[in-house]
């Protein structure tokens, strides 16, 4: 159970009297990827896997290998070169092999995938087993919990592989199934940078799945994700719940995160940050109404991000 903190006078600052920050980077490992692989590696473990591998942006390594450890299996991060080196480090400290790509998390992915049957490794990537989203979609469970058996009107959720945003519509589901709520949903609105938005492309241009996008660059490193494997479900789900997509650009969010910080005491990632950003300009435009709840999914401590907030800092 992470904190879902009244963010008073930052909503303020936007006119929105009930908005809300559920902040994820009170989690084990410092993001809510803890939750999904707590859930994938204990699952692995029951069902005999010897060796455990994924790729990573950064957060989902740190979590892949702190359970590990704690179950007692082998695990092999492939990240990034350029990751933030507290990903590394913590990586390394738990006693994980690292592998470090020149190129995307894309890129990490195929060194999974070719080498994963020769090396007996069990594949842990996002969307390639089904448990992360499982405990994922506790969030959701969360949510209705903290606001006494009922749900927000509004989630903005940074939206990277999009495993967390996937499995909270499953939980929605699930709470209407067992008649805990009805239809209604929050209207989901995936949050990415500027530099790295394929899901943000494909709802501009209506479409029904997301083209790789090239060139991919932010220094919210969980955002660089530029070929989800989960576009489909984001996108119909994002339509389901009469939701939208939204870019901001990293100045914007690094600038943003110094107000949510500054205002609220949250030290947030920058993809977190983003969210600030987006309902700034969402409210603005009047598709948040002033009134409605609203939160904002933090969903990463900014602690882990100390290359990206030097840089915002010295500015």
């Amino acid at each position: 159970m992470t904190a879902l903190l009244h963010a008073a006078r930052l909503g303020a600052a936007m006119g929105l009297s009930k908005l809300y920050v559920k902040d994820e980077g009170l989690n084990p490992t410092g993001s809510f990827k803890a939750r999904g692989m707590t859930a994938a590696v204990t699952r692995a473990k029951q069902l005999g896997a010897k060796a455990l591998a994924a790729p990573t942006a950064g957060n989902a390594g740190g979590a892949l290998a702190a359970y590990a450890a704690a179950a007692g299996l082998p695990a092999v991060i492939a990240m990034p070169a350029d990751t933030p080196v507290a990903n590394v480090m913590e990586c390394k400290a738990f006693g994980a092999k690292v592998v470090m790509i020149d190129g995307l998390i894309s890129d990490c992915g195929k060194y999974v995938a070719k080498n994963k049957d020769r090396e007996g490794w069990y594949d842990v990537s996002t969307l390639k087993e089904p448990y992360r989203v499982e405990g994922k979609k506790t969030m959701a469970y969360e949510l209705w919990e903290q606001f006494g058996g009922e749900l927000p009107e509004v989630i903005l959720y940074p939206t990277g592989g999009g495993v967390g945003l996937i499995g909270m519509c499953k939980a929605f589901d699930e709470m209407q199934e067992m008649g805990w709520i009805g239809s209604e949903r929050p209207r989901m609105v995936a949050v990415q940078a500027a530099g790295c938005a394929p899901i943000a492309k494909a709802w501009e241009a209506g479409a029904a799945a997301s083209e790789f996008f090239a060139n991919a660059a932010t220094v919210a490193s969980g955002l660089r994700v530029p070929g989800p494997l989960g576009d489909l479900m984001i996108l119909r789900m994002l339509r389901q719940t009469k939701g939208t997509a939204i870019t901001v650009t990293d100045a914007e969010m690094l600038e943003a995160g110094r107000e949510l910080a500054s205002k609220e005491g949250i030290f947030a990632a920058p993809e977190g940050a983003a969210t600030v950003c987006a309902a700034r300009k969402l409210a603005a435009s009047g598709w948040i109404k002033s009134d409605e709840r609203v939160v904002l999914f933090n969903t990463g401590t900014g602690y882990k991000y100390a290359e990206a907030w030097q840089r915002a800092l010295q500015a």
